[in-house]
């Protein structure tokens, strides 16, 4: 029997995740998502996360029942807090007394504290261990130590472990918008002008020290001169760093930056011949996706926010000698052996 269930004495019937962070932190939680609703096919499992990531929720309908949009709390610096939001949304939470809140934040120091205010039966997930004096660390046993170096996929999929939960493995899933949607639409108009296989560069991100768009230029151009047409990918605030690479270029590029959003990017990255990207969401989407990628690490450790394909995936760290070859080079192997793939 699972620790949610024994605490509880019956199988949870509504379940609260706490995930308010970015795209490439709610695809890593995928594997996780999965596992919950697998070893609960019958509850009400809702999110709560960003208010953005509302899309997010309604692109994984098999995972999620509802959304709930985090109004934030002193010290997350993912969103200015409002007071006002942020105690309403406390007495909704205590109002719907949930069977199970899972934190799936981070190490719990600022949010525990505030996920026990919702007042739920069980709250599992993780504590700081070396913070012995909080009460997390022995709270029912549902709490476990929060693994600091572990890869981000496998961390989540071990807090299922920890809960008796069957995992349901490892692999990451493309969001499932649906068929007939607007953006499906818009990614089918988008993507008539494109007459060859085409590459997407991402030279945008959050998540860590940009690669300098001169680099990502010199790549779309490599990448060009194969006889690949390129497709600039961005949000409409990086529509500066996605103008630059253009302009930088010596080939011609097609800019989609701030015309997609999660639907039509995963539309457009799923028909991609390989994605280039900084280590942020796109590249775990192009993972999700199963889309060749080469991937660029200024800050961030592989070994925790890696692709575990390293097959399909490659990683090129920014203080590699000669980065920009590197990349040059992996995606060229890349290109080649999914050809070589096509034809056997």
């Amino acid at each position: 029997m699972d620790k949610l269930t024994a605490y509880l004495g019956h199988r949870p019937r509504t379940i609260a995740i706490f995930r308010a962070i970015k795209l490439g932190d709610l695809l890593c939680a995928v594997p996780a998502f999965r596992a919950l609703r697998a070893a609960y096919p019958e509850a009400h499992i809702a999110l709560i996360s960003l208010p953005w990531a509302e899309e997010f929720a309604a692109c994984y309908p098999q995972y999620f029942d509802e959304f709930i949009a985090f109004p934030g709390w002193p010290g997350l610096p993912e969103q200015p807090v409002d007071p006002e939001k942020t105690v309403a949304f406390l007495q909704a939470m205590q109002d719907r007394k949930w069977d199970v809140m899972v934190q799936m934040q981070g190490n719990g120091t600022l949010v525990n504290a505030m996920l026990g205010l919702c007042g739920a039966t069980v709250l599992a997930g993780y504590y700081l261990s070396d913070v012995s004096s909080e009460r997390w660390a022995a709270d029912k046993g549902l709490l476990q130590p929060y693994p600091e170096k572990k890869h981000e996929v496998l961390r989540h999929v071990g807090l299922m472990n920890f809960l008796g939960i069957e995992t349901q493995g490892d692999a990451l899933e493309p969001p499932h918008p649906a068929i007939g949607s607007p953006e499906i639409k818009l990614f089918s108009a988008q993507s008539k002008g494109f007459v060859q296989e085409y590459v997407c560069i991402h030279a945008g991100g959050i998540s860590g020290r940009r690669w300098p768009e001169t680099n990502f230029a010199v790549v779309a151009d490599a990448l060009a001169e194969q006889g690949y047409a390129v497709v600039l990918t961005g949000t409409k605030a990086e529509e500066p760093i996605i103008e630059a690479v253009r302009r930088l270029m010596k080939h011609p590029a097609i800019s989609l930056a701030g015309q997609t959003n999660l639907a039509s990017l995963t539309g457009l990255l799923k028909k991609a011949a390989l994605v280039v990207s900084n280590d942020t969401g796109v590249a775990h989407l192009a993972v999700a996706c199963q889309t060749p990628s080469v991937v660029v690490f200024t800050s961030a450790d592989p070994a925790e926010w890696g692709p575990l394909n390293t097959d399909r995936h490659r990683i090129v760290l920014e203080a590699d000698p000669d980065s920009v070859q590197l990349v040059i080079q992996e995606a060229t192997h890349l290109l080649k052996e999914l050809k070589t793939d096509l034809l056997l």
